[in-house]
């Protein structure tokens, strides 16, 4: 069962990094790494750790993107094993992080440690960006290093991001691309009073709920080869004050947008307060866009994730954008090509994570490859 993908995995995992916290996971693969020839920037940024570490001269930069913190584990009693004691069950090794995304960091540090071990002088160089801060807020990591890079001038043409992309065989599918994401705050402001003189009052929670019928059935875009059409959800509704006889007199929504190429954040901002505006309500609304779309088309990076799985694993993986966000937002607009390949999403963020044993080797042996086909 054991492997050097297998062990580093277990290691990380071992290691309570609930975000943002990073419990010397960084200095751990900082020191792999250091070991095998790479410079090592320890990024300390407010309450969140980043590391940036490369190794080689000249040349495209190849960069290895993920993050050691890990999300909550919830109500421990819930967990068959505890989630950062890894357990080895059926081939499966099961621990908060397991998926998302410690076997992805694992298997590219034993990956790399090989490559420059058998290619010294490979072309190019090799980075490393890894954050504590991307199951939360994601201020203060990779967007805030990505920030410092650029202002000092470095450039990164490729980037590979460990997320789990993987449906139902590790490397079916490859993250090419992912929606925009927007959050909306909108307050409805009525006027509260008692439930048995409404006439007095205005129920904003009666205001709304048509507005609300004409915004989930809006049209905003019909996607395009590359991404699905636009979608609106209503995630949170809050109004009353909890007593059974009154009337509120605000009515607050949050709201998400999850949009393809074919909208701009701006442009979905104005159809919101436009159609907003055709309803008899006076309202107050913000705002928050978390991430823009991008895209990687075909192009060097892509042909080499392409042709290190098919050469590895005997099938050839599908280019999707389906999904939620990742730190590969925060890289794709400097210009660098962004693609997220890691391990089966199907466990992550629940009870019992767990990945294949089997499938962590093969993760390493793919990055291998990928590091081949663009660098030796």
């Amino acid at each position: 069962m054991s492997s050097a993908t297998f062990d580093l995995t277990c290691e990380l995992i071992s290691r309570d990094s609930v975000t943002p916290e990073d419990k010397g996971c960084q200095q751990l693969m900082a020191d792999r790494l250091a070991a095998v020839g790479f410079t090592n920037e320890h990024m300390r940024i407010e309450d969140v750790d980043n590391l940036w570490s490369t190794h080689g001269e000249g040349g495209p930069l190849l960069v290895f993107a993920g993050h050691t913190d890990v999300v909550p584990t919830g109500d421990l009693s819930h967990w068959t094993h505890p989630p950062f004691e890894p357990t080895v069950v059926d081939g499966l090794v099961y621990g908060r992080g397991a998926a998302d995304m410690k076997g992805s960091l694992a298997a590219m540090v034993v990956a790399t440690e090989r490559f420059v071990t058998d290619y010294p002088k490979h072309n190019g160089r090799i980075g490393y960006l890894i954050t504590s801060d991307e199951e939360g807020d994601a201020y203060h990591g990779t967007v805030a290093v990505i920030e410092r890079l650029m202002a000092r001038g470095e450039k990164i043409d490729w980037a590979l991001v460990g997320e789990p992309s993987s449906t139902a065989k590790v490397g079916d599918t490859i993250k090419n691309g992912r929606r925009g994401s927007m959050l909306g705050y909108l307050t409805i402001k009525g006027k509260q009073g008692h439930v048995a003189y409404p006439h007095l009052a205005k129920n904003p929670v009666h205001l709304v709920a048509p507005a609300i019928a004409a915004l989930s059935t809006e049209v905003w875009d019909h996607g395009n080869d590359y991404f699905p059409a636009t979608s609106f959800q209503v995630s949170n509704i809050n109004s009353g004050t909890g007593a059974t006889n009154v009337i509120p007199g605000t009515a607050e929504l949050m709201f998400s947008f999850r949009f393809s190429t074919e909208a701009t954040a701006e442009s979905l901002q104005e159809r919101t307060r436009k159609l907003l505006d055709g309803f008899d309500f006076d309202y107050d609304l913000r705002f928050e866009v978390k991430g823009q779309p991008f895209l990687t088309e075909q192009g060097a990076l892509v042909q080499a994730a392409i042709q290190a799985v098919t050469d590895t694993v005997g099938y050839e993986p599908e280019l999707s954008t389906a999904g939620g966000t990742s730190d590969g937002r925060f890289i794709a607009p400097t210009g660098a090509q962004v693609l997220e390949l890691g391990p089966l999403n199907k466990t992550i963020h629940q009870v019992d994570e767990c990945v294949s044993v089997d499938d962590l080797d093969k993760l390493t042996e793919i990055y291998y490859q990928i590091m081949v086909n663009l660098l030796a």
